[in-house]
Order: C-alpha cells, then sequence, then structure tokens
C-alpha cells in the first residue's frame, strides 16, 4: 500500500506478488556495435507469463535511458503478473555506443533491431536464468515506450519514418507482427510543420508516418507536456499517434501532466518534471489494464479501470476512445 496515492487507489488491479530481476541478461547481436545488455522482472511464480518489451526514452540522467531506468513501470507491471524485458538501447549514455558512431544520436534503427533480436532469442533469454526457463508465454507480447522509445515502439507496431533525410529510412516497413498490442507514452507527434526549426534541422528522425500503425495501441499524454525546443504544437503533438493511427484505439490525457508523466523514469529522477504519485499511479494502473485487456480478450480490466477512473479521478485523467467505424475506414 502506497500512502501516497489517493483518488488513483480507486482505480482496480490485481493483487501484486513478489518479484525477481534478472541483471545484467547479455544477449549477442551479430552486426551490433556492442551485446544486448537486459534486465529482465518477473513475477517469483507463475508460468504462461505474458510479456512487456519495455524501451526507454532520451533523458538527461546517466542511468535511466538504459537498463536500470524506469523502475515506477517495470516494477509495477511486474508486481501484477507480466515479464518486463528492458533493453539498453545505443543511444543510453552509460552504455550505449557513442556520440560519434553511426546513427546518433538516436539510433532510431537500432533500437528497433534490438526488440526483434530479442524476440527471436526469447528462449536463449528464459534459458539464461532457471528461474525463467519456460514461464514465459511467447504468444502474448506487448511493448511500452517512453518518449524517444515511444518512436522505437510505434515503429515496432506499424509506424514508418517520411520526409527523413536518411534515405533508408524512407518508407521502411519494421512492423513486429510478434508484438499484439502497445503503449506509447508521451510519444513524439508527425514531423515536417509540426517540428520547431531546431528539430527540423538536428533530428531527421522524428518524422513518423503514423497511417500503416495497425496494431491496437493506447496512448498517454500530458495536457502540459511542452517542449518549444521539438515541436510548435505544444502538447497536443503527443496525441498524433491516437489521432492518425488506424491502431490508435485509446487516449488518456493527464490532466497537468507533463512529459514525465508523473514520475514513470525514476522516483526522484532528474527528467520527471512533474512528480505526483497519483498521475504516476494512474498511469502505471491505465497502462496495464489496457494490457490485460488487449492481450486477454475476456478480461475487463480495461472497463473496470476506465470505470474507476471516471467515477474516482475524473479530475486528474480522462480516457477518449476512436470510433470501431473511424479506425476501420482509416485501415483501408
Amino acid at each position: 500500500m502506497n500512502n501516497l496515492i489517493d483518488k488513483a487507489r480507486h482505480i482496480p488491479v490485481n493483487e501484486a506478488v513478489s518479484t525477481i530481476s534478472v541483471c545484467p541478461v547479455i544477449l549477442a547481436a551479430p552486426g551490433r556495435p556492442k551485446p544486448i545488455e537486459m534486465r529482465v522482472t518477473a513475477p517469483a511464480q507463475g508460468r504462461d507469463l505474458p510479456i512487456i518489451l519495455l524501451s526507454h526514452g532520451h533523458g538527461p540522467s546517466l542511468y535511466i535511458p538504459s537498463k536500470d531506468g524506469y523502475g515506477p513501470l517495470a516494477n509495477f507491471y511486474a508486481e501484477h503478473g507480466f515479464v518486463v524485458i528492458q533493453p539498453t538501447h545505443g543511444n543510453s549514455k552509460v552504455a550505449g555506443f557513442g556520440a560519434n558512431a553511426p546513427g546518433a544520436p538516436f539510433f532510431w534503427r537500432s533500437r528497433v533491431e534490438d526488440f526483434k533480436t530479442i524476440l527471436d532469442h526469447l528462449e536463449d533469454i528464459e534459458r539464461a536464468s532457471p528461474i525463467l526457463d519456460g514461464r514465459l508465454d511467447h504468444g502474448r507480447v506487448a511493448a511500452v515506450g517512453h518518449s524517444l522509445g515511444g518512436q522505437t515502439v510505434g515503429m515496432l507496431l506499424g509506424a514508418r519514418l517520411s520526409d527523413s533525410a536518411d534515405p533508408d529510412a524512407q518508407d521502411v516497413n519494421l512492423i513486429e507482427p510478434r508484438i499484439k498490442a502497445g503503449v506509447l507514452l508521451a510519444a513524439p507527434g508527425r514531423g515536417g510543420d509540426s517540428l520547431s526549426d531546431h528539430a527540423r534541422q538536428n533530428y531527421t528522425a522524428l518524422n513518423p508516418d503514423f497511417s500503416h500503425m495497425t496494431t491496437r495501441t493506447l496512448v498517454v499524454a500530458g495536457d502540459q507536456d511542452i517542449n518549444p525546443n521539438l515541436t510548435t504544437r505544444g502538447a497536443a503533438w503527443h496525441t498524433d499517434p491516437f489521432h492518425h493511427a488506424p491502431g490508435g484505439e485509446f487516449l488518456l490525457t493527464l490532466i497537468g501532466g507533463k512529459h514525465g508523466l508523473g514520475g514513470i523514469a525514476g522516483y526522484d529522477a532528474k527528467e520527471t518534471d512533474d512528480e505526483d504519485p497519483d498521475r504516476l499511479a494512474i498511469t502505471q494502473r491505465m497502462t496495464w489494464a489496457y494490457l490485460r485487456s488487449a492481450l486477454y480478450g475476456d478480461d475487463p480490466a480495461w472497463t473496470d479501470a476506465c470505470a474507476g477512473l471516471a467515477q474516482h479521478a475524473g479530475e486528474l485523467a480522462y480516457v477518449e476512445a476512436r470510433a470501431r467505424k473511424q479506425a476501420a475506414a482509416m485501415a483501408t
């Protein structure tokens, strides 16, 4: 029980269980400058456990953009039944590829390939620790990404890059069908005229095209997540994956939320610009509930969570749903 949580405690969630964390798990990746270093966090008991692939952002801290960050999300998901796999991507300050390596500073393509490699070698990851071996459900995989990690996950869900200065990025299809659902947390929106002059000149990878993002997705955004260094459109920029992707099923808006979404990257962390226990708990509980229902069609977790949010914490956040007919029309 967290004494700091007030209204969000009324959003239902299953009972927490004890967890274990295996780190580092090292996975060789031919062609990658370094092996993939991972942390795997899982319930201590149980089998046929669903999987969340968690992609970190590009924040200012030394260790949070790596396998050692995002404890508030990784621990919560594991305590409530998921196995969470966190790779350290190439842009990590503590264990990345280096500022002068090809693909810097974001290494967008490598980030996507990290997860494809992980899915190719799930059995090897299980065998790396006897406490994990044979306990993962390879058929129930979801992906969650924050900030730059949101773009990484978006591409795994079907988004592509357009108007990029990188000719190898033009409309490349990197969708990963083994991922059944995703959550985009404060992800970058569309490029082009939506970008600031600085972003257009320096961050050519920030040009996602969501028209091919067909995998079912929950988008989470703070209505005060404003970064003029990246976009001229304010907080609305982060809602683009919901409004422009056929798979964008729901939008969760956190009232007063900034880029940290209440503190998902770490407790008392440098990049948490809006640390708030209720806001963090809403993000944790609502994303968990969405993935439970997305991976288990008969699980009412999402419906129950939406009802709890509206009844008890409606002044803190709200959910919008896309009409199914609209989504189907966009998909065709």
